[in-house]
């Protein structure tokens, strides 16, 4: 017996099917091609908040979000007995100007209010990073110790197996819906509500990457010329990404990916001699209002929807599990009105 079945096993969808197996709920995810075979199985894993102004919904969401994680991917490297490479690493970014270094400050200031103690946005000296540090103009850096790091594919992994450990079912290929069903299917389930109404709900954006071998766990993450730059656990580094809303291979890199690495070193030279382990490359599901699709499915009352991660899916992925766990098991509605799926159509 399956109280929930969900369809897609990326981080969205493993996400909701953890939550409501962790409140007792049976539930079945299944996935045509497995676990992390579509985006979430990328290599970045910055899990970034938004700038500490102009407070939104959106935006404490993510906030709330990113609190619950370090305890969130506690657990499921308990129940799963596999590291999903979490560290709230910070993220050190450059300034480059003295307008620049007035909003920063602005934006510190603004922090200790908006993220409630337990989060920084602080202005330092560059001096105080001299071996790990992109080159700023002003000699100061922004310094937030909010910024996580996660490692994609052995987070979805993680979570997956997770949700075995709590009596779930994880089903490659063709297998039964039963229960309530719950679609977190990708940008392929965006372009295909899209076409069924007739009008675009949202699109898939690609995104290129690359992973270099470079030992810097500990490190802060790195963010300049609008690149993360994401050290891991395992002794690697990801660098990250292009956004393209046009494209012939879904998962093929090419010259683009090349511009990002060129950036990436001028920008951190450190990382001048690095092996080269892999490229990368994904295509990321993108909502029309930029912002998840959470709630009633659009073309089935039935059913429930959870899409539209884009590039902060990794970081929403806890209180997304929460909002629809409380929607789909207790019929209580506390996903944000932005989020809901007419927000998009």
């Amino acid at each position: 017996m399956v109280d929930i079945t969900v369809k897609g096993a990326g981080i969205f969808g493993l996400s909701v099917a953890y939550a409501c197996a962790s409140r007792g709920a049976r539930v079945r995810v299944i996935d045509l091609e497995g676990v992390a075979a579509g985006s979430s199985g990328g290599i970045v894993g910055a899990l970034a908040p938004h700038t500490p102004e102009n407070w939104n919904i959106k935006k404490a969401f993510q906030f709330e979000s990113l609190i619950l994680a370090e305890a969130h991917w506690a657990r499921v490297a308990q129940l799963s007995g596999q590291s999903p490479g979490y560290l709230r690493s910070g993220r050190l970014q450059p300034i480059a100007d003295d307008r620049a270094l007035e909003l920063a400050h602005a934006r510190a200031e603004s922090a200790k209010t908006l993220w409630e103690g337990k989060a920084h946005w602080q202005v330092v000296s560059a001096s105080a990073h001299p071996d790990w540090a992109p080159h700023s103009p002003t000699g100061h850096l922004i310094h937030d110790t909010l910024t996580a790091r996660i490692h994609p594919r052995r987070a979805t992994r993680a979570l997956a197996d997770a949700v075995i450990a709590l009596g779930g079912e994880i089903a490659i290929g063709d297998a039964s819906v039963e229960g309530r069903l719950v679609e977190a299917t990708g940008y392929q389930g965006l372009l295909a509500i899209s076409e069924e109404l007739g009008k675009s709900a949202g699109n898939g954006v690609k995104g290129q990457a690359i992973l270099l071998q470079f030992d810097a766990a500990s490190a802060p993450q790195l963010f300049a010329d609008a690149l993360h730059i994401v050290p891991h656990q395992d002794g690697t580094v990801a660098i990250g990404s292009t956004s393209e809303r046009e494209f012939d291979s879904p998962d093929g890199t090419d010259a683009q990916l090349d511009d990002v690495l060129s950036r990436a070193l001028a920008a951190f030279p450190v990382l001048q001699n690095a092996p080269i382990l892999e490229r990368w490359a994904g295509v990321r599901p993108r909502a029309k209002s930029r912002a998840p699709m959470l709630g009633v499915h659009p073309l089935n009352p039935d059913a429930f929807i959870a899409n539209g991660g884009f590039k902060i899916g990794f970081g929403m992925a806890p209180k997304v599990g929460q909002v629809m766990a409380d929607l789909i098991l207790e019929g209580r509605d506390t996903v944000p009105d932005a989020f809901k799926p007419e927000a998009s159509l």
